[in-house]
């Protein structure tokens, strides 16, 4: 799939923009391209480049209107209405996402919860209602259901591609360590936090590695 921003700066756009939600916070009311670029470890060139692919320049003798920037991105990164989130599998994983999620005045919202648990189903968990997964193609339908967080068991993530297909599903964020493969149509990012962990770790090696050979 071509997308007319790449997928980093994409990335990197959203980063900004809880920087500068903080800044705002903190009273800062401008900031520059060099501070953005330290802040985030890459170039004030690279901040630079970024916002003028979408189409942003106003860099002042005081720097970046803060307030601005943060509306500018918005209206690259967000819809014009809030999507509705499924969280499909609420164990520990499921409900931290929820937790972290729920509350940030994103234009992105959990609304509802699925897994196979007794305990669970039919209970409300952090103010979201926890449906069977036998109902989750009505409910995704019911609920307008755009995106799915996948945070089951692994072994189960496969048994669920199926159902996110029929539902009617957009986008897919994947948190099991079983890559998800999805049509042509279906954005998916598939978050292996394990494989994520065993690289920062390699390089924590190679690192010492280093400082012991040196």
């Amino acid at each position: 799939m071509e997308h007319a921003i790449p997928e980093k700066t994409i990335e990197r756009l959203s980063e900004y923009r809880r920087t500068l939600r903080s800044c705002l916070r903190q009273g800062i009311t401008h900031i520059f391209s060099h501070v953005l670029a330290g802040i985030h470890g890459i170039t004030a060139v690279q901040v630079r480049r970024d916002l003028m692919l979408i189409g942003f320049s106003s860099d002042t003798k005081k720097g970046y209107d803060v307030k601005v920037l943060i509306d500018f991105i918005g209206r690259i990164l967000d819809s014009a209405e809030p999507m509705n989130i499924a969280v499909l599998g609420m164990g520990h994983l499921g409900q931290a996402i929820t937790k972290y999620f729920n509350g940030k005045g994103l234009k992105l919202r959990i609304t509802a919860a699925f897994d196979v648990d007794p305990a669970k189903v039919g209970h409300t968990i952090d103010g979201i209602c926890c449906y069977h997964m036998d109902r989750f193609e009505e409910m995704a339908e019911e609920l307008d259901i755009s995106i799915v967080i996948v945070s089951s068991p692994t072994s189960v993530a496969p048994q669920l591609v199926l159902p996110i297909i029929n539902a009617g599903i957009r986008g897919v964020l994947n948190f099991t360590s079983t890559p998800l493969n999805f049509p042509q149509g279906i954005v998916v990012e598939n978050y292996d936090i394990t494989t994520l962990l065993e690289k920062v770790a390699y390089f924590v090696k190679e690192s010492e590695d280093n400082v012991q050979g040196s």
